[in-house]
């Protein structure tokens, strides 16, 4: 599998378990707020780490490591993520799945053979606005809602986050998710940072009222909803 990038170890990405992060390249999205965007459109002028040696580290940090973070771009577009995310567990790794949801029949499957421990699907708005917040103008929001019925029937361990961002959200988005996701598991939002690389322009991280604003929203719908400090 064509990785990016690695980050050798996060504290916070992975509930509960000190891990690594795999990036991987490529999206089926184009968000105007992506924080990752040489990876989104110009992955190909990437570097690629060689999988070996991706796999010679996991196998000495074994010690210090508990799991790894699988994230993008967009991870379910590439073919040979069950065969890559069957190896990380045959390591002996707990693996976390990071996605947009838009790929159900991968998610379903990457579940059914035990290859995941951990699923965080973003939810970029509510899905009447989909497309402007992913930049997509055909998109099949049924896809996002098949991903999102699925995780809440409970077969893997899961959470859905959406990352906010001024002036793109407003409190209707808000309620529409939360009618939408009522009773998940865990739901958070996080403000957006700017990294300096986002595909688009004039997207701002909102104030911490607009924050607090949405989050009382959601608490009518969710009972394990929360700000989360980390975008």
């Amino acid at each position: 599998m064509v990785i990016h990038g690695i980050q050798k170890l996060t504290l916070v990405d992975f509930p509960g378990h000190p891990a690594a992060i795999l990036f991987s390249g490529k999206c089926n999205f184009r968000c105007p707020f992506c924080q990752n965007a040489p990876l989104v459109v110009g992955s190909d002028e990437e570097p690629v780490l060689d999988n070996d040696e991706i796999f010679d580290f996991l196998k000495k940090r074994k010690r210090m490591l508990e799991g790894v973070v699988m994230t993008g771009g967009e991870p379910t577009i590439n073919s040979d993520l069950i065969p890559f995310l069957a190896s990380l567990k045959d390591l002996g790794y707990l693996v976390k799945l990071d996605t947009n949801g838009y790929r159900p029949d991968v998610l379903r499957e990457s579940v059914e053979k035990g290859v995941v421990d951990y699923v965080a699907m973003d939810i970029k708005t509510s899905l009447d606005e989909y497309p402007k917040l992913c930049g997509v103008n055909n998109i099949d929001t049924s896809r996002i809602k098949e991903s999102i019925d699925y995780l809440m029937s409970d077969k893997v361990d899961y959470e859905f986050r959406t990352t906010v961002v001024e002036p793109l959200h407003h409190k209707e988005n808000f309620k529409k998710i939360g009618e939408m996701i009522k009773g998940c598991k865990r739901y958070f939002l996080q403000s957006f940072v700017e990294s300096g690389n986002i595909l688009g322009k004039n997207c701002f991280p909102p104030s911490s009222e607009q924050l607090q604003s949405y989050l009382e929203t959601l608490n009518s719908y969710i009972e394990n909803v929360s700000i989360r400090d980390k975008a």
